[in-house]
């Protein structure tokens, strides 16, 4: 027997919801303390922003070298 999970519906793009989880990961590491659990947040935020510029690279139809 095969159980079917169900599927998502997102309402904005991959780019989109990528751009909010990097906002509010640095509005989190903004109030976090210096250290270990900071600089997770605040390395989540650029690996979140740069996945949003190479997804949205990928997307364009002369696909120009990333800066």
């Amino acid at each position: 027997m095969v159980i079917k999970r169900p599927r998502l519906m997102h309402t904005g793009s991959l780019e989109e919801r990528l751009n909010i989880e990097a906002q509010r990961l640095r509005k989190e590491a903004s109030g976090t303390p210096p250290g270990v659990d900071r600089s997770s947040l605040i390395r989540r935020a650029r690996l979140a922003e740069t996945t949003s510029q190479l997804s949205e690279w990928l997307r364009t139809p002369g696909l120009r070298a990333p800066t």
